[in-house]
Formats: structure tokens, C-alpha cells, sequence
């Protein structure tokens, strides 16, 4: 079993979100801890890129300050190396293809198996292109986590029998951000997803109250959140792990008995 399919093991998964860098990497690394203190099942940790087409405004300037300071690929992949000696909760990264193609594929993926990531999403490669990716994220034991959107439709099946680790589903259309509600028909998806794989399905974009994870976690294996998340990291700069660390907690809770 993957350490991503551990972290669905006891219940439903609450899985954070945050920019690496923003505003620095030691702050990074202890909200990291935080995070992983206060609940997180699994982390996601965004690698910035200058064009991130899947994200809204707030996870974009998060980007745009991170790069500013002078964050690499390399410098997060030393940041993870130190930072696993102390969290052992599952970490992917999520950023995009062309950060991955720029590094080089098999150099970028080796090495995340070798600083201790256990997966990849790329939210900006469609079905048709894991193969560039898949086999090499296999060969090297790390999970390719798919997304399907609303629009994703007769594709659900087909994205969903292709999943590793988990199937990240999409809970609106547009760009990642905060919402105040939430009206996709999300258990039709992921009845779609169950009939498919027996791996578990998350759902992101838009949550960000305790009261939103739990209606998503009625029907979901998870949910994951990053806008919210990434908001107090812009509110509170270096003092943001504690908040952080309560937020996470106060969603845990939310969804902790269901």
C-alpha cells in the first residue's frame, strides 16, 4: 500500500495546500509542521510557477511572492530532504508539466522519490499526456494523482480507472479560490469514480469552512483545501503557522467523525 493510500486508512482525509516559499522556506517548513501536528492526513506542497493556469488570484500571488524571493525547484527539493526528517505525514507536490519538463522528467521525479514525496499532480495535463509522465513516476514508486472536473464527464470512468494514490475531483469549474457555495453535483462524480477504482477520491477547490468539508466529506474519501489556507499565510507572513495549524485542526474536527 502507498503512504497516500494510508492517509485514507482512518476516515475521512483532511489534505492541506500551501505555497512553497511564500513568504519564505522557514516559514514553509513550520507551517508544514503545523499542518502535520494539528491533523493533516496529507500535504500538498505547490512548487510556484510563473503561469499557473488552474489557480485564482490568491494562490497566484502567492506564486508571484515566492519567485520574488528567490525560491527554485532546487531549493524546495533541499527544503523537503531537511523537512522529512521531521514530518512524516505523505507530501506531493503539486505544480506543472512545464516546471517538471525544465528540470528534465526523470531527474525531477527521481528526485522527489528520493527526498521522500510520495506523489505528482499536474493540474494542467489533460488524460491524453500522462503517458509523458506515468511510467517514469511508476518506475520511480510515486502516485500520478489525476483531477476530473465537471466538465470532465464520460471521461470520468476513464480518468478514474487510470488513477494512482487518489482521484482529485474538481468541485467547480474556473480557477482554484474560496467560495461561498458550492452547487456541483459532486456525489454523481464520484459514484462515477467508485464504479471505476477502488482507490479513494478527495475534493478541492472552493472549501473553506469547517461546514463545507463536512458536506463534502459525506460523499468524498477527503477533501483538500488551499486558498483558504494560503490566505493566512499572505494575513499573518512569518507568524502564520500557529493560525494555520488551527485552522487545519478546526477542519480535522469538522470532518472527523463522519
Amino acid at each position: 500500500m502507498s503512504n497516500i493510500a494510508r492517509a485514507f486508512e482512518n476516515g475521512k482525509a483532511f489534505i492541506p495546500f500551501i505555497t512553497c516559499g511564500d513568504p519564505d522556506l522557514e516559514t514553509t517548513a513550520e507551517i508544514v509542521k503545523a499542518m502535520s501536528e494539528n491533523g493533516a492526513d496529507l500535504i500538498e506542497l505547490g512548487i510556484p510557477f510563473s503561469d499557473p493556469t488552474a489557480e485564482g488570484p490568491v494562490i497566484q500571488e502567492a506564486n508571484i511572492r515566492a519567485l520574488a524571493g528567490g525560491v527554485t525547484t532546487d531549493k524546495i527539493f533541499e527544503f523537503v530532504r531537511k523537512l522529512r526528517n521531521e514530518v512524516k505525514t505523505p507530501m506531493v507536490f503539486m505544480t506543472y508539466a512545464n516546471v517538471v519538463f525544465s528540470y528534465g522528467s526523470e531527474k525531477f521525479i527521481s528526485t522527489c522519490a528520493d527526498i521522500g514525496i510520495d506523489g505528482l499532480i499536474l493540474p494542467d495535463i489533460p488524460l491524453e499526456e500522462r503517458g509523458e509522465f506515468a511510467p517514469i513516476c511508476k518506475k520511480y514508486g510515486l502516485d500520478l494523482i489525476p483531477l476530473v472536473a465537471p466538465t470532465s464527464a464520460d471521461r470520468i470512468a476513464m480518468i478514474a480507472k487510470e488513477s494512482d494514490g487518489f482521484t482529485y475531483v474538481v468541485s467547480s469549474l474556473g480557477v482554484t479560490g474560496v467560495r461561498s457555495e458550492i452547487t456541483t453535483d459532486i456525489g454523481a462524480m464520484v459514484r462515477i469514480i467508485r464504479e471505476n477504482t477502488r482507490k479513494p477520491c478527495a475534493v478541492g477547490f472552493g472549501i473553506s469552512t469547517p461546514q463545507q468539508a463536512r458536506d463534502m466529506a459525506q460523499c468524498a474519501d477527503g477533501v483538500i483545501v488551499g486558498s483558504a489556507i494560503v490566505k493566512l499565510a499572505a494575513q499573518f507572513g512569518k507568524d502564520a503557522a500557529k493560525p494555520i495549524g488551527e485552522y487545519v485542526r478546526s477542519m480535522k474536527q469538522a470532518i472527523a467523525d463522519l
